[in-house]
């Protein structure tokens, strides 16, 4: 008790305010609010994880912008009608593939299908394949012969001498035959044949590196021209053919 008040003494406090002292904590103990009550087992056990992972599945996924939709073959050749420059890329081959590309080059210009660029980063799409150009020479060789011989020999010779009294007398007989013949016939050949054959087979890549174009053509050359043109010749009428084909039925003809 004496403690006591020598404390209130020391803070000037009454006997008023040492009862508001002694009631604050239970006053603050009423006023906080209580605490959320934690999950119960039942209830974390009640939560079916296929529901979470059908949330998470059925949940819209954002697709990257970057990354390109995928097409069907049959939509490739319908890209023919859209192109606007063509830049034709070295073909391999031996050492007549430079010049299968120029006659190349040549033949489609005239056609105007598309414009031709030298310039590959303003291309829309490439012509790339290989080709091969070749002369060479057949040779044929072919020999026929007939040959009969026929012989028959026959001789015969018979002798008889008599001789009686000094006098005598004879007598001599001889026979002979031959026969012979003989047929003979040998006939050969050999012709050789120059010859000239050319083969290319190209294709029209997108940028995508997608193969929207393809043909082989070869030639044992033409009447008025070489093999080598008459194949770039061949790869331009099909291009056009197959390009007016797409323009007349559509991108996606139906059945």
């Amino acid at each position: 008790m004496t403690a006591l008040l020598i404390f209130m003494s020391l803070h000037g406090m009454s006997l008023h305010g040492l009862a508001l002292l002694a009631q604050t904590p239970s006053m603050l103990l009423a006023q906080s609010p209580a605490p959320a009550a934690a999950p119960s087992r039942a209830t974390l056990l009640g939560q079916s994880p296929n529901a979470t992972l059908g949330q998470s599945l059925s949940a819209p996924q954002a697709q990257s912008p970057n990354v390109p939709q995928a097409q069907s073959p049959d939509e490739l050749p319908a890209q023919l009608l859209g192109l606007k420059r063509v830049f034709v890329d070295r073909l391999t081959g031996g050492e007549t593939a430079a010049q299968m590309r120029d006659l190349l080059i040549s033949s489609l210009q005239g056609a105007r299908l598309f414009i031709l660029t030298e310039n590959a980063d303003r291309a829309d799409a490439f012509l790339r394949g290989a080709s091969e150009d070749l002369i060479y020479t057949d040779a044929f060789q072919s020999s026929e012969g007939i040959n009969a011989h026929v012989g028959d020999s026959d001789n015969s010779s018979v002798g008889t001498s008599t001789r009686f009294n000094g006098a005598g007398g004879g007598a001599s007989r001889s026979a002979g035959r031959s026969l012979n013949m003989g047929i003979g016939e040998n006939e050969s050949s050999s012709v050789k044949e120059r010859k000239h054959e050319a083969l290319a087979t190209v294709r029209i890549v997108n940028k995508d590196g997608d193969v929207i174009w393809s043909t082989t053509q070869e030639s044992n050359g033409a009447k008025f021209r070489g093999a080598s043109a008459d194949v770039a010749d061949k790869i331009t009428r099909q291009l056009a053919i197959d390009v007016d084909k797409l323009r007349r039925t559509g991108p996606n003809p139906k059945n």
